[in-house]
Protein backbone atom coordinates (compact mmCIF):
# COMPACT_ATOMS: atom_id res chain seq x y z
CA UNK A 1 0.00 0.00 0.00
CA UNK A 2 1.25 3.29 -1.12
CA UNK A 3 1.03 6.17 1.00
CA UNK A 4 1.21 9.49 -0.15
CA UNK A 5 3.24 11.77 2.08
CA UNK A 6 2.45 16.03 2.78
CA UNK A 7 5.56 17.62 3.91
CA UNK A 8 4.02 20.38 4.97
CA UNK A 9 0.97 19.08 6.48
CA UNK A 10 1.43 18.34 10.54
CA UNK A 11 -1.35 16.14 12.29
CA UNK A 12 -1.09 15.61 16.01
CA UNK A 13 -0.93 12.53 17.48
CA UNK A 14 -0.20 10.79 20.94
CA UNK A 15 1.97 7.89 21.75
CA UNK A 16 4.63 6.21 24.24
CA UNK A 17 7.64 5.66 23.61
CA UNK A 18 10.22 3.31 25.88
CA UNK A 19 12.31 5.51 28.64
CA UNK A 20 15.48 5.29 27.15
CA UNK A 21 14.70 5.51 23.63
CA UNK A 22 13.16 9.14 24.68
CA UNK A 23 16.28 9.78 26.22
CA UNK A 24 19.05 9.29 23.51
CA UNK A 25 16.06 10.85 21.01
CA UNK A 26 16.48 14.45 22.90
CA UNK A 27 19.95 14.14 23.30
CA UNK A 28 20.31 13.75 19.39
CA UNK A 29 17.86 16.55 19.03
CA UNK A 30 20.12 18.41 21.13
CA UNK A 31 23.19 17.78 19.90
CA UNK A 32 21.87 18.33 15.98
CA UNK A 33 20.30 21.60 17.26
CA UNK A 34 16.93 20.21 15.83
CA UNK A 35 13.64 19.97 17.51
CA UNK A 36 12.70 16.22 18.81
CA UNK A 37 9.31 16.35 16.07
CA UNK A 38 11.51 16.54 12.98
CA UNK A 39 13.68 13.35 14.23
CA UNK A 40 10.55 11.27 14.62
CA UNK A 41 9.02 12.87 11.44
CA UNK A 42 12.14 11.61 9.58
CA UNK A 43 12.55 8.10 11.29
CA UNK A 44 8.76 7.37 10.20
CA UNK A 45 9.74 8.60 6.92
CA UNK A 46 12.48 5.82 6.70
CA UNK A 47 10.79 3.63 8.07
CA UNK A 48 8.07 3.95 5.49
CA UNK A 49 10.33 3.97 3.16
CA UNK A 50 12.07 1.05 3.63
CA UNK A 51 8.25 -0.77 4.04
CA UNK A 52 7.37 0.41 0.43
CA UNK A 53 10.25 0.05 -1.00
CA UNK A 54 12.50 -3.15 -0.58
CA UNK A 55 16.54 -2.77 -0.79
CA UNK A 56 17.42 -2.25 -4.15
CA UNK A 57 20.56 -4.70 -3.57
CA UNK A 58 18.30 -7.24 -2.05
CA UNK A 59 16.16 -7.30 -4.83
CA UNK A 60 18.36 -7.12 -7.14
CA UNK A 61 20.49 -10.64 -5.13
CA UNK A 62 17.32 -11.57 -6.09
CA UNK A 63 16.62 -10.88 -9.79
CA UNK A 64 20.10 -12.70 -10.12
CA UNK A 65 19.10 -15.66 -8.54
CA UNK A 66 16.24 -15.83 -10.21
CA UNK A 67 18.13 -15.90 -13.39
CA UNK A 68 21.21 -17.98 -11.90
CA UNK A 69 19.37 -20.93 -10.67
CA UNK A 70 15.82 -20.61 -12.53
CA UNK A 71 15.99 -24.57 -13.68
CA UNK A 72 16.30 -25.46 -9.96
CA UNK A 73 13.99 -23.84 -8.43
CA UNK A 74 11.53 -24.72 -11.12
CA UNK A 75 12.32 -28.22 -10.33
CA UNK A 76 12.17 -27.90 -6.29
CA UNK A 77 8.93 -26.29 -6.79
CA UNK A 78 7.44 -29.67 -8.42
Amino acid sequence: MQVQIEKDKKVKFATQADAGVLEVLRELASNEGRHIQSLVDEALREYIERKQNPRKSVAESFRNSMTKYDSLYRKLAK
